[in-house]
């Protein structure tokens, strides 16, 4: 089968378009968080391992971060116990921690792992307790009301520090790291720790090229809705102080601008609700989301 003249015009124009990229970034870090829808649809999962792969062949070090909030509220359901949050934070007891070890660190971080792999590439799954990864401090949550109590949510922890020993071997020995966001405390216990804060950490420790959150949105969006990018941390501060942007987006945001501020070369905030999205945002001109650079 042959394509047209004009069908492969376009496909060269693309090739081409990537090839700057594609020099200017192999032998690089890029650490993607992976969370959203797409982790939940079945096309777009496939998509994105491919994106890994791809990457991973034309010598783009890459580290994966992902979520799982959703796949831990249902089989919570399943076994019968409601979940609780207290500001936007699910409260994890000693049996909720046990359901989010068994979510994060066994069904989705191999369910990405086996992806991968079946996709043509090599990875490894991992949690903060994998090599000493994450250490993780107890985080204490407000309860958002007028006297802002301070609330006791049990398991839930911030980033303490992060070794990435582990991590470095494995990506001289060309595997692509899986991270699942689990820390231990300096008490021994487990901690759930928000997964755009691991990778935020994971990217800024790395000196990483890029870091890329995968968000349910087109990226960070002005009052009239229009997708901002090319911002520096005083843009994000002004955009901030008048409320074009607030809400969920703010913490995703502020990790995007600290990976920044730390080191890291650009954040990128965009669509995974978009096929490919990793690779139109790092390979071609226009992205698919909100870049912020230093």
């Amino acid at each position: 089968m042959t394509i047209s003249s004009s069908s492969a015009a376009k496909k060269a124009k693309t090739l081409i378009e990537a090839l700057p990229y594609i020099q200017r970034f192999s032998g690089k870090t890029v650490v993607i968080k992976y969370g959203g829808n797409a982790m939940i649809d079945d096309e777009l999962k496939q998509g994105f391992a491919r994106d890994i792969v791809l990457m991973k062949l034309i010598g783009i070090n890459v580290v994966v971060v992902h979520g799982g909030g959703p796949q831990i509220g249902k089989l919570l359901e399943r076994l019968g116990k409601k979940s609780e949050f207290i500001g936007g934070m699910r409260v994890t007891d000693r049996e909720t921690m046990d359901v989010v070890e068994m979510v994060l660190g066994g069904l989705v971080n191999k369910e990405i792992v086996n992806l991968i792999n079946r996709n043509g590439g090599t990875a490894v799954g991992l949690t903060g307790k994998d090599g000493d990864l994450i250490g993780a401090r107890k985080l204490v949550g407000s309860s958002g009301g007028d006297d802002d109590e301070k609330v006791d949510i049990g398991q839930v922890g911030e980033v303490a520090w992060v070794n990435t020993d582990v991590v470095d071997m494995l990506i001289k020995g060309n595997f692509i790291p899986v991270i699942a966001p689990v820390g231990v405390g300096e008490d021994g216990l487990s901690y759930n720790i928000n997964a755009d804060l691991v990778a935020s950490r994971v990217a800024e420790v790395m000196m990483a090229e890029k870091l890329i959150l995968l968000t349910n949105t087109p990226g960070v969006m002005d009052k009239n809705e229009q997708v901002l990018t090319g911002l520096g941390p005083a843009d994000i501060d002004e955009h901030i102080r008048s409320g074009a942007i607030y809400g969920g987006m703010l913490p995703k945001v502020q990790c995007a601008v600290d990976a920044v501020r730390g080191g890291v070369g650009s954040a990128h905030i965009i669509d995974g609700r978009v096929p490919h999205a990793v690779l139109l945002e790092i390979f071609t001109d226009e992205g698919v989301g909100t870049l912020i650079h230093r």
